[in-house]
């Protein structure tokens, strides 16, 4: 039997409504199947839909569960701040004053509130290191670039599964046409720098053809990752800024901040574009 169920579709990592990445939030997703939660996510077609549950964990406000149109993640970026920007707008009041605690099949993640805007926690990586020679062969030749252009290379996964190569400019990342059927199970970023003076330190595109998406427009848990790289690994200090989407007619502008003890923080613009009922 299908109920209504109340429903925001947010935008996320844009100060303009509609030039970010869109999340769809069922925000009572109590008693729905895995097989409704994977129907309604392959049917609105977007990168990821989520569903709000009950936390399980006593510290947790919320539970959610995060669906692409080709199966579950652990973890995601944008539908984290998205869903909790849709928590929030209807009405959901934090255990905490200053932060949000949300469970996933990753764990607790915190987000903050500020300038408004929303920031999560970058979650610990669960594989790191240069990617094997095979497989960043395989990534080159999708992308159709010389391996000499690789400045670097690293497993990023901190769920999703992602890698990602580091190009020397945001142009030759804007340039990539690549052909995913060559790495179809592939979780792929490319990063390159932006001229000095740009108000973004660098330029990202994200591919998940594994998980049915050949582009995502704004990726939050790419940067998040790559962010502990830079970060970690001393070439890139203090705070950045990102933009993504281009290619896809967004405006994605990602912050990036590293704490003093380590942390990486991950922050953008939520904004709710549509709001209703779901029959689910």
């Amino acid at each position: 039997m299908t109920s209504p169920r109340p429903f925001a579709q947010v935008d996320v990592f844009s100060r303009t409504p509609y030039l970010g990445n869109p999340v769809a939030v069922v925000l009572d997703g109590t008693g729905l199947s895995d097989d409704a939660m994977q129907r309604v996510a392959r049917w609105t077609n977007l990168s990821e839909t989520t569903f709000l549950l009950p936390p399980g964990h006593p510290d947790a406000d919320y539970r959610v569960r995060i669906f692409t149109p080709g199966g579950e993640l652990p973890f995601a970026g944008h539908p984290t701040l998205g869903s909790a920007h849709a928590w929030l707008d209807d009405g959901g009041i934090p255990q905490r004053s200053d932060r949000i605690i949300q469970e996933c099949a990753a764990g607790l993640i915190e987000v903050k509130r500020g300038n408004g805007t929303l920031s999560f926690a970058a979650p610990a990586t669960q594989r790191t290191g240069e990617l094997e020679d095979g497989y960043l062969q395989q990534i080159v030749s999708a992308f159709g670039i010389e391996s000499g252009q690789v400045l670097s290379h690293q497993w990023v996964d901190n769920g999703p599964g992602w890698a990602v190569i580091r190009l020397a400019t945001a142009q030759e990342v804007l340039d990539l046409e690549p052909d995913l059927s060559q790495i179809p199970t592939a979780m792929i970023g490319a990063i390159g720098a932006h001229p000095e003076g740009s108000p973004y330190a660098f330029e990202m595109r994200t591919f998940a053809p594994g998980v049915g998406i050949s582009e995502d427009p704004v990726c939050g848990s790419m940067n998040a990752s790559v962010g502990q790289w830079l970060t970690g690994s001393g070439a890139v200090a203090g705070s950045y800024r990102v933009s993504q989407g281009t290619r896809l007619g967004r405006a994605g502008d990602i912050s990036v901040t590293a704490d003093d003890d380590g942390g990486v923080w991950v922050g953008g613009a939520t904004t709710t574009c549509f709001r209703g009922t779901a029959v689910i």
